[in-house]
């Protein structure tokens, strides 16, 4: 369990590992919500919340779509590769 101090500007530092391992870097931003048990800080939602229908058909592409039989021969090829390789 890593510890750190208030500081007298009220600054509370998150130990380096922490940040690393979540990837929080200078300027990420939190929540910060007071519990029975204390503190509780979650960094603020990268992304917006959205619907499918504010996204869908935001991705535009020339390729033919591939057909149902086709993804299956695709999901039957990497499974038979990753089953060679010994993975599963």
């Amino acid at each position: 369990m890593e510890t750190t101090r208030l500081s007298t500007k009220g600054q509370i530092t998150v130990p380096k590992e922490i940040r690393d391992s979540h990837s929080w870097g200078a300027g990420t931003e939190f929540t910060v919500e007071e519990t029975r048990d204390g503190l509780m800080l979650r960094p603020v939602n990268r992304f917006p919340k959205t619907k499918l229908e504010d996204v869908i058909g935001c991705l535009r592409t020339n390729r033919k779509a591939a057909t149902l039989a086709e993804m299956d021969a695709g999901v039957t090829a990497m499974i038979k590769e990753r089953h060679d390789r010994g993975r599963y």
